[in-house]
Formats: C-alpha cells, structure tokens, sequence
C-alpha cells in the first residue's frame, strides 16, 4: 500500500476535517430525545466473525490468511488498534483483498473513525464478489453518519440478496422513514411482518413509523405487540414510552423508560434513553432531578452530543463563581440558547463585581446578547463537523488562560432552577433596540385597530418535529377574528401560506419591509416589541420576544418539558399558554386562541 494512501487512513479527527466543517457551516444538533430504532446488525458480532474466519478459510492467497485471522482476533478482543495495523499489513502484500479491506473497515468503524471506514467499505465493495454484507455494513454506518439516502440504497441491495431476511427488511425501513417516506416504509415491513410475525422489531419499527406521522394511539399498539413478543425489548418499551408522553400520560412514560434503561444493550440508546427520562422528570415538575439528569445531552455516546473544545475547568454546581472569569457557550437551537439564558442574570450576581463573564453564541444573537449583557463579552461560537462528531468552540476567546470555568449554557439551571418557584424572577432579560422598536411602531401605524404578530412553524420541519406545530389550514379561525391586523412573524419560506391567507381567506398578513425575519434577529426583537401582540409555537422568534418582556400567546403541546409540569411558561411570567386536549387536535385548541382574540379585541 504507498505510504500516502496509508496516511490518509490514518488521519482519523484531523485539522483538514476541522477545517472542512468550518467551512461547511455546520450548525449543532439539538439535544432532543427520540424513538430508538435504527439499523439493526453489528460487524463484529460472533455470528459475523465466524463468518469472517469462513472466508479466510476460503482465502486462496495462503500468505495474507494468518494476518486476516489474528486481525478477526484482534477485532474479537475489542484490539481495533491492532486489527487495523495487521489489516494494513495484509494489504500491503495485497492492496486489492477485499476481505482485507473489510476487516479494516471494521476496525476503523469499531474505533470510531467513521469517514475511514467509509473509504475502507467502499474498496472492499468494489473487490469483492458477494458483498451482500459488506453492502449492509455500509449502509448502517451511512445510516449512523446521517446519509440516509446511500443507506437506503444499500440496505436495498442487501434486501434483494436476502428477501427473507427480517433484520434487512427493518434496516431498509428505517432509512426510509428517516427520510419520511413514510408510505414507502410500512410498505416494505408490511409483507415482512406477514412472513416474521414473530419478529418483535418489525412491529416495534412499524410502532415508530406511525409516532413520526403524529399517531401516538396507533403506534402504542404496536409497541405493546412488540412488547408482546419479547418482553425485554427494551427499545420497544422505550419508545412506548414516549407515545405515552405524547398523549399526555407523564406517569406512565416515565415508568416505562425506566424500565427500558437496564435492558439497553448499546450505549447510544442508553445514553438516548437517559435524555428523555430528563425531560419526563422535568414533564413531572421535579425540577431538580429534572436538570441534574439532563447532563445526558453531553454523555460521548449520546449520538446527538455536542463536543466542546474548551481546554479550560468545566464548571460544576459546587464551584465558587465570585470573583471568577466564566465562559458560557450556548448549544442546541437557536431558540434553546435564548430560553436557557435567562440563567444569565442569576450567573453575572454570583460573579460578582470581581468576576466577569464571556458568553458564546450564534453570531446572529451577538448584538442583541451585548446590549442586553453590558458588562458580559459576547462573541460567536463556531461549530464543526469532525468524521459524524459535531464540534463546537469559542475562538473569540483569544487568551484562554484567562478562563477560569466554562459550562455549556443549560448546565447552571441545575444551581440556580431547583424548582419551579426558582423561575420569574427575571421576567424580561433581553433588550431591544429602543430606536429600531420605535421605527417599527412608526412603519405599521398605519395598521388599524390590534396589531398582532403572528407564526405558525419552525424552519425544521422534517419527522417527528411536524407533530409539534399545528397545520396552516387550522389557523384559519384565528386570521378571521374581526378587529385585528396580523404582522407576518414567520421566518423561512412561508410565502405560500401568504398567499393562501390572502387568495383563500381575503386577509393581508402584513409583510415587515426591509427586515430579513430568519437573519436579523435583533431587528425582530425591536419588530415584537412593536406589536401588540404575538401569537406562534415555541420556536426562536417567540423565545426572543418573550425574552424581551414582549407578550406572548403561546401554542403548546401537551407534553411539552419547558412548561416542567405546569400550565403555564415558567421560564416567561407574560406568556399565556393555550394547549390542544390531546396530542395533535388542534382544533379545539384554535378555536379558544381565537375566542381569547375576540375577547382581547
């Protein structure tokens, strides 16, 4: 093998790949728990090294065969590190062995090094002759790294090969409805299930694929046949777990996912599992456990989890902050960054006038986070992507040793938000522009009667997250509410829903001119302090205004962990909550936001 090739191999989490990510502009997962149930399979299983140890048997190049078998071995003893230098071995007497580039392969996926493995499954697809299972190695760890279209594509492959095989037709479905082909996926486990009817993950996957169409009644009964099936699954039991949190039963969720924790076999679930017991103990109002447990989010086998290059002491609950230089970092979404900093008054009184505090954040929050923070250096995190590692840091803090703690942005709460009553004592923490509120006033004054700001959706609509916002169409009874001119709030692509309001319902959603709604958040700051009113989901925009003391009308679903176990937004005293009776009915739900209008009018 030449020796440039075998460096590249050998990069693993390089500068190169720092760079990339950089340049990519890479934005952090939100730390959110979902259903478990991806591609099933593993490359170093038992079952998959006996058949490894057959093909060398079968190996016709007698020189290479002892190099393959001790890095099977190596590979059975968790030795990644050895399997792939006899693997390299091998392929330096023989660069075209596929078998040898499979094994590397594996090793380099075992170790964590995904965008080699990648490169080693590719060669070893190409130079071997039945490569079914090299094909649906591949696909689960395209599948792992986010490509799940390439994943699609292999599992199919790997399907026609075996037809009747349970594990593929599962893999194959998953993929599928991650790339919410919904129709496509039961489609495929339908006539599995009638040949595996005994097959506990088909009914489970079939579970998962009706909770991302939003219905968590249907899905429940399909997680309990699973559960039927093979009562230790404890995915099953997990995601039953979560429809039961999505149709409002708190009691029932938490029980269930915590009966799933010990019976978790991969760490990526149980760390996943872990997360969503947070937000359940958080659902039950117990506010303390609630954040304490919530440090999940940054557990290194949470497959969502955010790596935060800050060579600096972390901060911990018992540290002493008077007098301390502390570097705050934000993470997850842009709205989760405005909500969790409501922390940031109670952090500035424990720093104390000796102390001072550096706050990272979305580069479009800078200015708005500076004038509400005068005294706090405010600069933009920067975030990468490292093989499928997201990776943030803080490069505006030129002189780290002046650091002395850092602590992502959520993690205070567990100081300073024991419990609920802990909340409300900053109602408004964030400082709009007073010019730009007053140039807004000025540029809809021509509107008449009650100006209200208005948004339906999050800019990330895909999966599950469409279950939290209720449909356009639904908003109809609100836009006709007599005595009210609406200010188009909503980022993104919405002109359709415009144009529908205007050609469908005959109203004119006033456009805001001159303001980029998605870009220009510390305008749309001063935009919601000009209006009267705002009505929306819980997305950026309304954390922002309601962060600015801006009153918010706030459509929530039932299950919803910010409200930590209450009928109102702790986090934002203004705020009025409004929340369908049952998981996706919105119906009901608009027609009080509606009548709460009129009555405002």
């Amino acid at each position: 093998m030449s020796a440039q090739r075998r460096h590249q191999l050998s990069l693993g989490a390089s500068s190169a790949a720092l760079a990339a990510g950089e340049s990519a502009g890479i934005i952090a997962p939100v730390a959110a728990a979902r259903m478990v149930d991806g591609a099933m399979g593993d490359s170093a299983s038992d079952a998959a090294l006996a058949r490894l140890n057959q093909a060398v048997a079968e190996l016709k190049a007698l020189t290479i065969a002892p190099l393959l078998r001790r890095a099977i071995d190596a590979i059975g003893a968790d030795d990644n590190k050895l399997a792939s230098e006899l693997a390299l071995k091998a392929l330096d007497q023989d660069e075209r062995n596929g078998l040898a580039w499979y094994l590397l392969a594996i090793a380099r996926e075992q170790a964590g090094d995904f965008k080699g493995s990648i490169a080693c499954y590719e060669s070893a697809l190409s130079l071997t002759e039945n490569h079914a299972d090299i094909a649906n190695d591949l696909g689960r760890l395209a599948y792992r790294v986010g490509m799940k279209e390439v994943a699609a594509k292999l599992f199919a492959h790997y399907r026609a090969a075996y037809p009747d095989c349970a594990q593929g037709a599962n893999n194959l479905a998953c993929a599928l409805r991650d790339m919410n082909r919904y129709e496509d996926a039961i489609g495929v486990l339908r006539p599995a299930i009638l040949a595996n009817p005994e097959s506990a993950p088909l009914w489970n996957t079939l579970g998962t694929i009706l909770s991302e169409q939003g219905e968590p009644a249907g899905a429940l009964t399909f997680f309990d046949e699973a559960l039927r099936l093979d009562p230790d699954f404890a995915k099953a039991r997990y995601n039953r777990a979560n429809g039961r949190l999505d149709i409002g039963d708190t009691a029932g969720a938490l029980e269930d996912c915590e009966g799933a924790m010990p019976g978790a076999v991969a760490a990526a679930d149980l760390a996943m599992m872990k997360l969503a017991r947070s937000t359940m103990l958080l659902c039950h109002g117990r506010v303390g456990e609630g954040w304490d447990a919530y440090e999940a989010r940054q557990d290194p086998d949470f497959v969502d989890v955010t790596h935060f290059m800050i060579d600096r002491p972390r901060w911990t609950p018992d540290s002493p902050l008077a007098g301390r230089h502390l570097l705050m970092i934000g993470e997850q979404g842009l709205g989760d960054e405005v909500l969790f900093a409501g922390i940031v008054p109670d952090v500035l009184e424990a720093l104390g006038p000796d102390g001072h505090l550096s706050i990272a954040v979305e580069k479009r929050l800078i200015s708005l986070f500076a004038r509400s923070f005068p005294t706090a250096t405010i600069g933009a995190h920067q975030t990468y992507k490292v093989d499928a590692h997201t990776v943030r840091g803080a490069p505006f803090v030129k002189d780290r040793s002046t650091v002395d703690l850092w602590t992502p942005v959520a993690s205070p709460l567990r100081r300073f938000r024991r419990a609920v009553e802990d909340f409300g004592g900053h109602p408004s923490y964030l400082v709009a522009d007073p010019e730009r509120v007053a140039h807004w006033k000025d540029h809809l004054a021509d509107l008449p009667s009650l100006k209200v700001g208005i948004l339906w959706k999050s800019l990330k609509l895909s999966g599950s997250r469409l279950r939290h916002f209720s449909p356009f169409e639904q908003w109809r009874v609100v836009l006709e509410t007599p005595g009210v001119s609406f200010v188009n709030l909503q980022y993104g692509d919405c002109e359709a829903e415009l144009a529908e309001a205007r050609d469908v319902l005959g109203l004119d959603i006033r456009q805001p001119e001159g303001i980029d709604l998605k870009e220009d958040l510390d305008d749309v700051a001063a935009l919601c302090g000009a209006v009267d009113l705002i009505l929306g989901p819980a997305n950026a925009t309304t954390n922002i205004a309601a962060a600015c003391g801006a009153p918010v009308w706030l459509l929530s679903t039932p299950a919803a962990w910010p409200r930590l176990g209450t009928d109102h937004y702790p986090w934002y005293p203004q705020v009025r909550v409004f929340s369908p009776p049952a998981f996706n009915e919105w119906a009901p739900v608009m027609k009080q936001l509606a009548e709460a209008l009129a009555a405002e009018v």
